[in-house]
């Protein structure tokens, strides 16, 4: 199995989203969770998600080191959707979901593209614990890459011809 892109602390800065309430519910518990494994984290990784979900956790450091602009817009999207769960945002969740951003290096823009391409796979499903992470991912990466050709093509527009 390929290395994880995701790292530990990101899956605590989830649970760190969730807890932003006051009240991790089990389903939020459950995607974090469900989340890390499917990443393919090691058993000791998961055994400290799994602590983190259970009581309320800091936001820490997230490495974004080895993850791409797509890697980080999916954690984004993927903290959102958490703070959806429950069917109400609160200012503290918002207020976490924002600082997030902020360490993902992600601007205002990409984040509401993040929501809304996140909010559309959400409203696929008729069980938002059972959200489509893949398609989620998968989405992500194809209109970032959409994103990067438009502006690659008007780049080349803007240039003087010889």
């Amino acid at each position: 199995m390929a290395k994880p892109i995701l790292g530990r602390d990101v899956y605590l800065a989830l649970a760190a989203v969730g807890w932003a309430d006051g009240n991790l519910d089990r389903e939020e518990a459950d995607a974090i969770v469900r989340t890390a494994l499917e990443e393919g984290l090691e058993l000791d990784a998961i055994n400290e998600i799994e602590e983190a979900v259970k009581k309320p956790v800091e936001m820490g450091i997230i490495d974004r080191l080895h993850m791409s602009k797509a890697d980080r817009l999916y954690v984004y999207a993927v903290a959102s959707w958490i703070t959806r769960l429950d069917g109400v945002i609160t200012p503290e969740e918002e207020a976490v979901l924002s600082k997030l951003g902020q360490q993902l290096g992600v601007p205002d823009a990409p984040r509401k593209h993040a929501d809304s391409i996140m909010q559309e796979i959400a409203g696929v499903g008729d069980r938002p614990d059972r959200f489509d992470l893949l398609a989620l991912r998968t989405t992500l990466e194809e209109r970032l890459a959409q994103a990067q050709a438009v502006r690659a093509a008007k780049s080349d527009d803007d240039k003087p011809s010889e």
